[in-house]
């Protein structure tokens, strides 16, 4: 299984990403606080709150082609000053 913290900035990135996560054979979720969703779904992806990074889980051990697709999409929080 994998986690991977990302930020999906606008209409191409979702539409782009759920491109990708549709491509795989395996469950890909989104979490945004309490919500769970399908990240196959452009629909449930839109029903996020896109202003805040997301959780991606992937439901696979081979999930390298995936880190190397959604790199764009990673999300690494700047160090506070």
């Amino acid at each position: 299984m994998l986690e991977k913290t990302i930020i999906l900035k606008n209409f191409d990135a979702v539409k782009k990403f759920v491109e990708i996560t549709n491509q795989k054979p395996y469950d890909i979720e989104l979490i945004s606080g309490k919500y769970v969703i399908n990240a196959k779904s452009i629909m449930g992806v839109f029903s996020l709150d896109l202003t805040k990074p997301l959780v991606m889980v992937a439901h696979t051990d081979s999930y390298v082609e995936l880190l190397k697709q959604t790199a764009p999409f990673h999300y690494e929080p700047q160090p506070k000053r």
